[in-house]
């Protein structure tokens, strides 16, 4: 794996990953579930809940994409 390649996955998984927390975040916020009230109440456990999945679905499409760009005998 040769570094240009490495670049490439890590920058799509962190795109990929921020992208999907931040729209597990609004989805919270939408929702009415802040993450950054006062202690750990059901709210803001369900908020942290939501940034932690859309974190992990943006991470898993982040490598799906990527997987997809490459050749047919490298997968």
């Amino acid at each position: 794996m040769n570094q240009k390649s490495m670049l490439l996955e890590g920058l799509s998984d962190a795109v990929g990953f921020v992208g999907g927390a931040l729209l597990g975040y609004g989805a919270g916020h939408l929702f009415g579930f802040d993450i950054f009230e006062a202690g750990y109440g059901n709210g803001a456990i369900a908020g942290i809940v939501l940034v932690g999945l859309g974190g992990g679905l943006g991470l898993q499409l982040a490598r799906r994409w990527r997987n997809r760009q490459k050749p047919e005998g490298k997968n």
